[in-house]
């Protein structure tokens, strides 16, 4: 393998490792607030104690998901040097933001969260959580608006004469139609993945305490979890009909920008009207489009998700042929090196990412459903198959939030900065083109293998501090540390961490 193959590789694996944590931490971030709001508001210590433990779980995995991202920006100016040098004046800027004016935020006001349980107010302590939600949620803006720019260059010139692209509006960049469409589904995607880890979690306490039959486990199973698990359901149900809105937005939007995209996820060969939406199909997929045959699909479905129309002349879509000729018109047929240059994305990681993206997140909706149904009118149950499927749904949403951000990577290519016809034609970057000239094959395989064995021991201590903290279930007692609550001689004891 060449340098380029294993610095895809390698930023492949750090990524979606790293987005593992991402939207668990977005959403919930909110979700707890919004427990502590409801402490603070009702004076019920339900809430208190729902906040101190599932705060404890947001706090080991907002800790994993710092360590993990930092390697990310070594990335860009060591395997990714030419990338960076290209588009590094337009690119750093949100990133440079995020670590501004979000991520100082975050750690500032998360630091007053941990240590100032008995240090200042209940009103200033609560407003550090919702801060740091806010923070959390302000950073994947950022984050997303480079990732967009990547997608759809907007608000920048190129100079012919160094070769670069330079920022001319850090508006036009944050307020790209294409982040503004990514920036709800992400956010609509992380709230479902909380809401389903909420009330997974919930769920199959309620479901065990409830099972021993004891008087005072019904209690708690009632007063503190089953709570919980509406709190999570109706969250569930809100972000999921946000996903399908914010998905049909961005669907119809990237068959504008980047219909190479829409049409290898459903290995389209030929531009078609009234295409149908495949769910399943066999064939070689890795060699292209002309042999796969699609087994179950749904007639004019595809050609609604791009246009809005199921049928007629305003339905039809370009087939990734018809791409590959437009784009070879366009962009050239070879490389300066003579080598045909493909305009299809893989089609068999495009196709089933798409469609594992899909059917992951379902594990969600079956969750919410049956969740609120056993939970009506006050019920809390045993049923075991409800603590069952709230097992099995709970890492379901995180796959499905993985595999859709594969389906936005993979899918770009051949792309790492994909071209804006209707823009700046000019600033396009191919993959191949924006790895480093300078660092060795040997360095980046060296550093990939070393990365991916800290990743794996940190999944392992992610995992069993997780798990550890879950089976543990929300403190028994509870008291109000705020000064309001304190005797006044006890102003001068040292401070403590709160978990």
């Amino acid at each position: 393998m060449d340098a380029l193959d294993l610095a895809r590789w390698q930023f492949a694996i750090t990524t979606v490792y790293h987005f593992i944590f991402v939207p668990l931490t977005i959403g919930l971030a909110p979700l707890v607030a919004g427990m502590q709001t409801a402490w603070v508001v009702t004076k019920n210590d339900r809430w208190l104690r729902l906040t101190k433990f599932f705060g404890k779980l947001l706090l080991i995995n907002f800790a994993l998901g710092v360590v993990t991202g930092i390697w990310q920006e070594f990335q860009f100016g060591m395997a990714w040097s030419e990338y960076s040098r290209f588009v590094g004046d337009v690119f750093g800027a949100p990133l440079a933001m995020e670590a501004l004016a979000a991520f100082f935020v975050e750690s500032v006001f998360l630091g007053v969260w941990i240590f100032g349980w008995d240090r200042v107010s209940k009103k200033i302590h609560l407003a550090s959580i919702w801060l740091f939600a806010l923070a959390t949620n302000l950073s994947a803006f950022f984050i997303l608006a480079a990732n967009s720019w990547m997608q759809h260059p907007v608000g920048v010139i190129y100079n012919e004469e160094t070769g670069r692209a330079e920022m001319e509006s850090i508006w036009a960049v944050l307020t790209n139609n294409t982040l503004l469409a990514a920036f709800p589904h992400t956010i609509t995607a992380a709230f479902l993945t909380a809401g389903t880890f909420v009330t997974g979690v919930a769920a199959w306490w309620m479901v065990r305490l409830a099972r021993t039959k004891k008087a005072e486990n019904l209690e708690t199973a009632r007063d503190v979890y089953r709570p919980a698990v509406r709190l999570g359901v109706w969250v569930m149900v809100v972000a999921g009909l946000g996903v399908i809105w914010s998905g049909d937005i961005q669907g119809k939007l990237m068959y504008e920008q980047q219909p190479g995209k829409m049409s290898s996820a459903e290995a389209l060969c030929e531009g078609t009207e009234s295409a149908e939406f495949s769910i399943l199909a066999v064939g070689p997929l890795y060699a292209g489009c002309e042999d796969v045959a699609h087994l179950i699909s749904i007639p004019g479905v595809t050609s609604y998700l791009g246009t809005g129309e199921f049928s007629g002349e305003d339905s039809y879509l370009p087939g990734v042929y018809d791409v590959q000729e437009e784009y070879s018109e366009r962009y050239g047929e070879t490389t300066a090196d003579g080598e045909e240059i493909s305009y299809t994305p893989p089609l068999a990681i495009t196709y089933w990412s798409f469609r594992l993206m899909i059917g992951f997140a379902a594990f969600s909706v079956a969750l919410a459903l049956v969740a609120f149904w056993l939970t009506r009118k006050g019920r809390i149950s045993d049923n075991v198959w409800l603590s069952r499927l709230a097992l099995l749904a709970i890492p379901m949403p995180f796959v499905a939030n993985s595999f859709g951000w594969i389906f936005t990577e993979v899918g770009r290519q051949p792309w790492v900065v994909a071209p804006n016809p209707t823009g700046i034609d000019q600033v396009r970057l191919l993959t191949e083109r924006g790895v480093s000239t300078a660092v060795p094959a040997g360095v980046i395989l060296t550093s990939m293998i070393v990365l991916t064995i800290i990743y794996a021991i940190l999944a392992v201590v992610w995992f069993r501090l997780m798990h550890r903290y879950a089976i543990e279930g929300v403190p028994d007692v509870v008291r109000d540390e705020s000064p309001e609550a304190q005797d006044p001689d006890d102003s001068d004891r040292p401070l403590s961490f709160a978990y």
